[in-house]
């Protein structure tokens, strides 16, 4: 059974927007944190951003004042913003949970993922 669903990944230009949306499952979403990571070619993945229950955000700093997380907590769905994308930001964007209601940039910490969607950023 599918718990998180990504999309709205794709091919932008340099400077453009993309909106990540990340669909839960009710049971898993009501009371943890959820994250953005993301994985480029022949790198490890690394967190992007995280949001608490709350609204209580992280972001790594290669993506501040450019990335926005937030959450609809009555659709069950966690949203990444991007905006001014860089060829960099080219990766695979994952969502997942974390075990509780914290904020971690730690793989460790989270216990559903998605599927990932990809996210290309080229001219």
């Amino acid at each position: 059974q599918v718990q998180l669903v990504e999309s709205g990944g794709g091919l932008v230009q340099p400077g453009g927007s993309l909106r990540l949306s990340c669909a839960a499952a009710e049971s898993i979403f009501s009371i943890n944190a959820m994250g953005w990571f993301r994985q480029a070619p022949g790198k490890q993945r690394e967190l992007v951003a995280a949001v608490t229950m709350g609204g209580s955000t992280n972001y790594v700093d290669s993506v501040k004042g450019r990335f926005t997380i937030y959450r609809d907590n009555a659709k069950n769905t966690v949203y990444l913003q991007m905006n001014s994308l860089k060829p960099e930001d080219t990766a695979v964007y994952y969502c997942a949970r974390t075990r509780g209601d914290f904020l971690s940039h730690k793989e460790r910490e989270y216990d559903y993922w998605g599927q990932g969607t990809q996210v290309t950023v080229a001219s």
